[in-house]
């Protein structure tokens, strides 16, 4: 198939399915999927996100090699940036770029849906940190949620005290 029958032209977004979920009664949103990282070759993902009254987007995070953006369309909520707080409504934009070790999440304080357009590049071996929790999350090695804080010595498990003769006998 050519790149000529691969492109695809103008999309009619109300035309494109909600996907809902929550996690107990904190968090919650639904979405339509504008571009999405997992097949056809995008680098970048995009979605059209509605933040019902009384809902957070995500626990609060940042990421080491992800970057994210936000467009607000339609509502207001709160963003929680580091130990900020500050109100984000239609026609602002907010960017959050790799590395920034300031977390971040949405929160819908008012009575009305925040709709927003959210913009990430998706890193495939990306580490997000909840500060919150004191967890991170390693993408790269399938997903792995660890405790934040709960390091290891570097020397930990590689037997630095027997000689490399000990180990070719066994």
């Amino acid at each position: 198939m050519s790149d000529t029958e691969k492109a695809k032209g103008p999309v009619a977004i109300e035309k494109l399915p909600w996907k809902e979920w929550t996690q107990g009664v904190r968090y919650g949103s639904r979405y339509r999927v504008l571009s999405d990282t997992r097949g056809e070759g995008r680098k970048i993902g995009i979605a059209y996100e509605e933040l019902p009254p009384g809902k957070q987007s995500a626990p609060f995070h940042y990421h080491l090699f992800e970057e994210e953006h936000i467009v607000a369309l339609a509502g207001e909520a709160t963003l929680r940036l580091g130990d900020q707080r500050h109100p984000i409504k239609a026609g602002d934009y907010v960017a959050f770029p790799a590395g920034q070790r300031a977390g971040h999440c949405l929160v819908n304080e008012t009575d009305a849906p925040f709709l927003f357009i959210i913009i990430g590049d998706r890193e495939l071996h990306d580490v997000c940190v909840y500060p919150d929790s004191g967890k991170i999350l390693i993408r790269g090695l399938d997903g792995s949620v660890m405790r934040h804080g709960e390091g290891l010595d570097y020397w930990e498990g590689e037997r630095a005290d027997e000689r490399i003769a000990e180990e070719a006998g066994s």
